[in-house]
C-alpha cells in the first residue's frame, strides 16, 4: 500500500463526515454558498489561501517547496433539482434537491486531497485546487476560466474524476484516451397549423399531426444518415402542445437533446435537423422555428496524460483495479473546456456496491455511493499530482 493511500484511510472518517454534511445540504449552481463557506473555510485551516471565483467557485494553491510546474485538480460541487427518495442518516434536508450526481463526493475527495498534498508538499511546483460550481448547468468551467483561473501561475495539466455506480466497484478506476464524454446540445422546435375545431379539421392545419410527422422524422437521421459506427444520440425530452380533445391545435413545442463525440458530425447536426423540419412542415402547410443550442464540448483525454493516471493507478491500486474503458460516454461534462486548453485526464473512480444499495445511476433520486471510494480517490489525485510534478521537474 502506498503512504498517501495509508494517510487517506487514516484521514477518511473526517472527510466521509464533511461529505455527509455537504449531502445533507445540497445547492444548486452558482448558489453554493454554504458548500464555497464550507470549502473556504477547510482550505484556510490548511494554511491556504482560498479565493472566490465565478461567484461560487473556490480556488487555492499548494506551493512545493521548490520551483516547478503547476497541476490543476477539479471538482464540481453542485447539485441537482431532485427530491431524494433514501432514508439513509445523511438525506437532503432541502426538499427538491439532492446530490444525485456525486458532486459532494468530489468536493469532499478534492479538499480530502488537498490536506495530504499540504502536509506532503516537498515536491517541486504547484498544485491548483478548483472547486467549481454549477457544471450541472448552465456550466461553471468557462466562467472560471474567463476570470483568468489558469493563470497564475499558469497551469501546465489538469485532473478530474467522477464517481460511477456503473460497473466500476470501489478501489477501481476506469479512463481512456481520446473522446470521454460526449458533446450535449440543445434544440427548440416550434411547429405552428391554424387552430380549429376538431370536427373540421380541413379548415385548419393541425400542429399536432405536423410535430407527429417532425418527430418520427427526425430519427431517420441518425438511423440513416450518420455512419452506424459513429455514435451519435437525438433524443425528444418534451413535446407540449393543444388545449382539449375536439381543439385542432395551433402550436406544438418540442425540446430534445443531441449528443455527438465527432466535432466534424456535430457541426453538421443543425444543418440536418433543420432540414428534415422544413421539409416535413412544409409538406403538411405547417410552418417552424429552430434553434440549436451548443453545450459543452466533447471532453477528449490527453493520450500523455492518460497514461500518467493510469500508470499511477497501476502502482496504488494494481493493475487488476485500473480498467480501459472501451466507449465513451454520451453525457456530458464542461470539464472539457479545461480539456481543450490544458493536457487533460477526466477519469472514473469506481463507486459501485449493490450490497450497501449502491447501484442506481447518477441522477437518480436514489442514487448513493460506496463511501470507501473516498479515500482511494483522495490518494490517487495526491499521487497524480506527485508523479506528475517529479517527472517534469527537471523541464521546469
Amino acid at each position: 500500500m502506498s503512504p498517501l493511500l495509508a494517510q487517506a484511510q487514516a484521514l477518511a472518517p473526517e472527510i466521509v463526515s464533511i461529505r455527509r454534511d455537504l449531502h445533507k445540504n445540497p445547492e444548486l449552481g452558482f448558489a453554493e454558498h454554504r458548500t464555497a463557506q464550507l470549502v473556504a473555510d477547510y482550505l484556510t485551516k490548511l494554511g491556504l489561501v482560498p479565493r472566490i471565483m465565478a461567484n461560487t467557485g473556490v480556488v487555492a494553491t499548494i506551493s512545493g517547496t521548490r520551483p516547478g510546474k503547476t497541476i490543476a485538480l477539479r471538482a464540481d460541487m453542485d447539485a441537482l433539482p431532485i427530491t431524494e427518495q433514501a432514508d439513509h442518516e445523511y438525506v437532503s434536508t432541502t426538499t427538491g434537491l439532492m446530490h444525485a450526481c456525486g458532486h459532494d463526493g468530489h468536493t469532499a475527495i478534492l479538499l480530502g486531497a488537498a490536506k495530504l498534498l499540504a502536509t506532503n508538499n516537498d515536491f517541486p511546483g504547484n498544485v491548483k485546487l478548483i472547486f467549481q460550481p454549477a457544471e450541472e448547468g448552465p456550466g461553471g468551467a468557462m466562467p472560471l476560466i474567463s476570470e483568468g483561473v489558469l493563470e497564475n501561475p499558469t497551469v501546465d495539466a489538469i485532473f478530474g474524476l467522477h464517481l460511477g455506480t456503473f460497473v466500476v466497484h470501489a478501489g477501481q478506476i476506469a479512463l481512456r484516451e481520446g473522446p470521454v464524454c460526449a458533446a450535449p446540445d440543445t434544440i427548440t422546435i416550434v411547429v405552428r397549423g391554424k387552430g380549429g375545431h376538431g370536427a373540421h379539421p380541413h379548415l385548419s392545419v393541425d400542429a399536432v399531426v405536423a410535430a407527429g410527422h417532425v418527430i418520427v422524422a427526425l430519427q431517420t437521421i441518425v438511423s440513416r444518415e450518420i455512419d452506424p459506427l459513429s455514435a451519435v444520440v437525438l433524443s425528444l425530452g418534451t413535446i407540449n402542445g393543444g388545449y382539449r380533445e375536439n381543439v385542432i391545435a395551433d402550436e406544438v413545442i418540442i425540446k430534445g437533446t443531441v449528443r455527438t463525440l465527432s466535432p466534424e458530425i456535430r457541426a453538421t447536426m443543425p444543418m440536418r435537423i433543420e432540414r428534415v423540419i422544413r421539409g416535413t412542415c412544409e409538406s403538411l402547410r405547417a410552418e417552424y422555428t429552430f434553434s440549436y443550442e451548443m453545450g459543452y464540448p466533447v471532453l477528449i483525454n490527453d493520450r500523455d496524460m492518460t497514461n500518467l493516471v493510469e500508470k499511477v493507478s497501476q502502482r496504488v491500486l494494481g493493475p487488476e483495479n485500473t480498467l480501459r474503458a472501451t466507449h465513451p460516454s454520451m453525457g456530458g461534462e464542461d470539464f472539457s473546456y479545461f480539456a481543450e486548453r490544458v493536457p487533460a485526464c477526466f477519469f472514473y473512480l469506481g463507486a459501485l456496491n449493490a450490497e450497501k444499495g449502491c447501484h442506481y445511476p447518477i441522477h437518480h433520486p436514489k442514487f448513493n455511493f460506496d463511501e470507501d471510494a473516498i479515500p482511494v480517490g483522495m490518494a490517487m489525485l495526491a499521487e497524480i499530482c506527485l508523479e506528475y510534478l517529479q517527472v517534469n521537474a527537471t523541464h521546469a
